[in-house]
C-alpha cells in the first residue's frame, strides 16, 4: 500500500513539474517558432522600404518542412485584434497574396526552416501586428510579430492632425474615418499618438475616431465646451463606439515628409481644377492635407496664403504667428470647403522625391 501511494504522489509530482514549465501538454510539437527579435517582437521599417517578417521553424522528430499538406498563412490584425485580413497562403507550389498586399509580399525561403514574409513598398497603412501560422495535420504553429514604419511610433517624427469631410463635423463612421485619413496619405492615429500630441500641446475640441474603435479628444486648455472648465486637462475619453452607426470626425497620422511641399506661384486666383492642372504642369501634384500638416509640423513651414489642398479644402500653415495670420497661435489655419468654381485661391503643390 505504501509502494502505491508512494508511486502516485511520485506521478503526480512529475506532471506538476511538466504542466508548471511548459503551460502545456508533455509531448512537444511537430514545429515550434522562434522569435530572432527579443521580448519585443518588433520589426521597424521606413516607408517605401522593403522589410522581412521573421517566422523561423524548427524541424523535429525527423519531419521536413514543407511537406506535402502543410500550409503557410500570413494575416494581419486588426487595431483590436478582432478582424484578421489575409496578407499570402502558401501550400506546396501554389501561393496567393490579397488585397493591398498583391505583388508586395512573398516568402523568404531562405531555407527549408525559413517562413518568413518579404513586404515591399512599406507603408503606413502596413503598420500593426502581423500573424504567421504553419499548419501541418494537427500541428498548428502562430507566431505574431509588429511592423512599425518610421513615424509611426512616436510623435518626434510624424502629426497627428483632426480631420473632418466637406459634409462637415461628426459625418464619419469608423469605416469612413479609415479611408478618409488614406485619402490623406495617412492612418488613424492610435492612442499613444494622440497622447503624445497632446503632450506636445494639442488641444482640439471635436471628438474623434482612433484606431483602437475609441473616440476621444486632447485638451490642454479646460473650458467649458471641452469637458467643463474645471475639467482637468487631458484626453476626453467617449470609450468604445459602435463602428457602423456612430459618426464623429477622426485623428490621422502621417509621418514625414518624402518631398517638398510649395506655394506654387501664380499671376490669378485658381479655381479647384485650375490648382490642380497647375501642378500637375509644375511637374508636382496638388498637396494634401497630411502632407501641409508633416510640412509645417516637422519643417516649420509658414506661408500666409489661402490655398487649395487636393481635398477641396482650403488651408494655410503659421508657424510663427502675427498679426493677420492666426496671431494667438501656430497652426493650420482652415479657411473652409468653398465652390470649386471660386477663383479666390492660390495652390498647395507637392513634388515627391526621384
Amino acid at each position: 500500500m505504501i509502494t502505491l501511494l508512494c508511486t502516485v504522489f511520485l506521478s503526480l509530482t512529475l506532471a506538476s513539474s511538466v504542466y508548471s514549465e511548459t503551460n502545456s501538454p508533455a509531448s512537444p510539437p511537430a514545429y515550434t517558432a522562434e522569435t530572432e527579435l527579443g521580448d519585443q517582437n518588433r520589426v521597424f521599417a521606413s516607408r517605401g522600404s522593403n522589410v522581412t517578417l521573421p517566422c523561423r521553424l524548427h524541424r523535429q522528430h525527423g519531419m521536413s518542412f514543407g511537406s506535402v499538406g502543410m500550409r503557410i498563412k500570413w494575416t494581419k490584425l486588426s487595431a483590436d485584434e478582432s478582424l484578421e485580413e489575409d496578407v499570402l497562403v502558401s501550400m506546396g507550389f501554389h501561393k496567393k497574396s490579397y488585397g493591398s498586399f498583391q505583388g508586395r509580399v512573398h516568402l523568404l525561403e531562405a531555407d527549408d526552416d525559413d517562413a518568413s514574409l518579404v513586404l515591399s513598398d512599406v507603408s503606413l497603412d502596413d503598420v500593426g501586428k502581423f500573424r504567421c501560422e504553419v499548419i501541418d495535420g494537427i500541428d498548428d504553429v502562430i507566431h505574431e510579430v509588429t511592423l512599425e514604419v518610421q513615424g509611426s511610433v512616436g510623435y518626434s517624427d510624424g502629426v497627428v492632425f483632426p480631420y473632418s469631410p466637406r459634409l462637415g463635423r461628426y459625418n464619419l463612421n469608423f469605416h469612413d474615418a479609415e479611408q478618409a485619413c488614406l485619402d490623406q496619405d495617412s492612418v488613424v492615429a492610435s492612442f499613444d499618438q494622440l497622447y503624445e500630441a497632446w503632450r506636445s500641446g494639442m488641444d482640439w475640441c471635436n471628438a474623434g475616431w482612433l484606431n483602437d474603435g475609441s473616440v476621444q479628444y486632447p485638451i490642454t486648455k479646460p473650458r467649458g465646451p471641452c469637458g467643463g472648465a474645471n475639467a482637468r486637462a487631458g484626453l476626453r475619453n467617449y470609450g468604445q463606439r459602435e463602428k457602423s452607426k456612430s459618426h464623429y470626425d477622426v485623428f490621422c497620422f502621417t509621418s514625414g515628409l518624402k518631398g517638398r511641399l510649395y506655394w506654387l506661384v501664380q499671376p490669378d486666383k485658381l479655381t479647384f481644377a485650375e490648382a490642380v492642372q497647375a501642378c500637375q504642369d509644375d511637374g508636382a501634384e496638388i498637396a494634401n492635407v497630411a502632407q501641409m500638416y508633416a510640412a509645417w509640423k516637422l519643417n516649420g513651414y509658414d506661408r500666409c496664403d489661402s490655398g487649395w489642398l487636393a481635398d477641396g479644402s482650403v488651408r494655410y500653415p503659421i508657424s510663427n504667428p502675427r498679426s493677420n495670420c492666426s496671431p494667438t497661435e501656430a497652426a493650420v489655419r482652415f479657411v473652409g470647403f468653398p465652390d470649386k468654381k471660386q477663383k479666390l485661391f492660390g495652390v498647395y503643390c507637392f513634388k515627391g522625391q526621384q
